[in-house]
């Protein structure tokens, strides 16, 4: 890789101060302070399991709720996805992974189009797991999507445990990634569209 595929991104609002570094091309090294232990929990199975170095540092308002820092972490992910990524010249656009833990499985699949678009089915077992709010699980990724520009489809497709289901959709996530930001050797330079751009 003659490129690095690397950003870094900081984002500062009145609710949120972020900052995000990633390497795609890494080894999974992950450094998160978010101030939502599960949220860190979860940021980790993507960067383990996609491969990416992923480093976050968060500061939110977790004094009303973990609302605007988790919704923050998935749009400034998203961002320097996206600058990472670059014009996707050679890599493989699509990617899929399926998941199970124990119970659970989950299907992810992630296409780097250019065009944001989440469909997000996961009816979980429970409102909470420990203190985390389920509902923003749907909040990271839309964020996510809206900034890094990919159509991406979250299936669970059994799981009664929320916690194994919340687990095998981002170790999913992280593995759709990888394969999608791979870059193919036969056809190293071209852009995967007919349209010539993405």
């Amino acid at each position: 890789m003659s490129t690095p595929r690397t950003a870094l991104v900081c984002r500062n609002t009145n609710e949120t101060q972020i900052r995000v570094a990633i390497n795609l091309d890494g080894t999974g090294v992950q450094k998160l302070h978010t101030g939502v232990p599960f949220l860190d929990h979860m940021l980790d199975q993507i960067a383990r399991h996609g491969l990416i170095d992923i480093e976050v540092e968060a500061v939110g308002d977790l004094h009303i709720d973990a609302h605007h820092t988790v919704e923050d972490v998935g749009i400034t992910l998203g961002q320097a996805f996206a600058q990472a990524l670059g014009d996707k010249r050679g890599v493989r656009r699509y990617g899929h992974a399926y998941v199970p833990l124990d119970e659970a499985l989950s299907r992810v699949v992630v296409d780097c189009s250019g065009r944001p678009g989440l469909q997000f089915h996961v009816a979980f077992s429970r409102a909470m797991i420990g203190q985390f709010d389920v509902d923003l699980v749907q909040e990271f990724f839309q964020g996510f999507v809206n900034h890094a520009l990919v159509s991406l489809h979250i299936d669970n497709l059994r799981g009664s445990n929320a916690h194994h289901q919340c687990e095998t959709v981002f170790k999913a996530f992280g593995r759709a990634l990888r394969m999608a930001c791979e870059m193919d050797p036969r056809a190293a330079h071209s852009i995967p569209s007919t349209k010539g751009s993405l």
